[in-house]
């Protein structure tokens, strides 16, 4: 059944430094009805404090995380970051969580990759317990246990020196995989999609599905939120669309992660696209990164996106009105939210 869309503008990580017209976007993604603004990190910039500096000029968007590295803070550090963020926000965040790989896992913050699932259950646990605020909490690990067992034998649970504004603060998963999608569906309030194709719909329906008929699942489809990152360019000129985003797909599914453990990569081949995806990734290894991302399918592009004029998009729209997406993450300056405001929401 068709429903309406919301918009969220995907500000992301930044690359060389604070994006240029990041502020302006945010401003005119607030006047113009956007449901929320989305901030990332990988690396460099961290998800938290752009979101506070920029969040605090606006007041109708939501604020989010698209994501917090859960490697990157403790529970209880994240916990804390967001009761803080909710209060100063009054009540519009929404906690964007995600594993990342094992390449910024381990190379960067120095933290084992193994059980992702598993920890990110824990840790969710873990933050609720926090927001729940009950008593004093403890954790019996293995892999955030609390109290240490083997410290100074002086730790003693604690419980959250403020009561949050909210304890139900939402928290969304980014998952690609369909045990992690499964997940986010027990667990969360809603799933971040990276990449998404209204086109192979059943693949993500029936995770979601195994996940909402587990015990004491949240929600059911009816009042989940699934919230996918879709490039929105408007142009007569689809070819020179295809162009501009090949380079990024190129980099997802060629040359992020190993090989033998690249999440982006099986999103594709999934879709039916293995031969691509594998001559992608020999020529983005090989360094020849310009014939990588001309190697990218103009078809695959265009059921991962929303390109070409607004005529086209109008109609492609229709497809996405009949997924099981709510909300659109797009990209862009102020001008290109404007014309975005202007296709979707009307």
């Amino acid at each position: 059944m068709a429903h309406e869309l919301k918009l969220g503008l995907n500000v992301g990580y930044w690359a060389g430094g604070p994006p240029a017209g990041a502020a302006e976007a945010i401003a005119a993604a607030d006047e113009l009805g956007f449901e929320s603004i989305w901030t990332a990190e990988a690396y460099g910039s961290d998800a938290l404090m752009p979101l506070a500096w920029w969040g605090a000029s606006t007041r109708n968007v939501k604020l989010a995380t698209g994501i917090v590295q859960i490697s990157a803070r403790t529970p209880a550090a994240t916990a804390m970051a967001a009761m803080t963020l909710d209060y100063l926000s009054n009540g519009r965040l929404i906690l964007g969580l995600g594993v990342s790989g094992p390449q910024v896992v381990e190379g960067w913050y120095g933290q084992s990759f193994a059980k992702p699932l598993a920890r990110m259950r824990e840790y969710i646990g873990i933050l609720r317990d926090i927001w729940a605020r009950q008593g004093p909490v403890t954790s019996q690990g293995p892999h955030y246990p609390l109290p240490l067992p083997d410290g100074t034998g002086l730790g003693k649970p604690l419980k959250s020196s403020i009561r949050p504004l909210r304890e139900d603060i939402p928290i969304y998963l980014a998952a690609e995989g369909p045990k992690n999608i499964a997940m986010a569906a027990e667990l969360c309030d809603g799933w971040l999609a990276i990449f998404y194709s209204p086109h192979h719909d059943d693949m993500y329906r029936d995770a979601l599905a195994e996940g909402f008929a587990r015990p004491g699942a949240r929600h059911s489809a009816e009042d989940f939120e699934v919230a996918a990152t879709v490039p929105l360019i408007v142009t007569d000129d689809v070819e020179s669309a295809a162009d501009a985003v090949r380079p990024m797909y190129a980099l997802y599914f060629g040359g992020m992660g190993a090989r033998s453990a690249n999440f982006h990569a099986n999103v594709p081949i999934r879709m039916g696209y293995e031969a691509e995806v594998r001559k992608i990734q020999d020529l983005y290894l090989e360094g020849h990164k310009d014939e990588a991302a001309a190697a990218v399918p103009t078809r695959l592009i265009e059921q991962l996106t929303l390109i070409g004029s607004r005529e086209k998009i109008r109609h492609d729209l229709e497809a996405w009105r009949e997924s099981i997406v709510t909300t659109l993450l797009i990209g862009g300056g102020a001008e290109s939210i404007r014309t975005a405001a202007e296709v979707v929401l009307g």
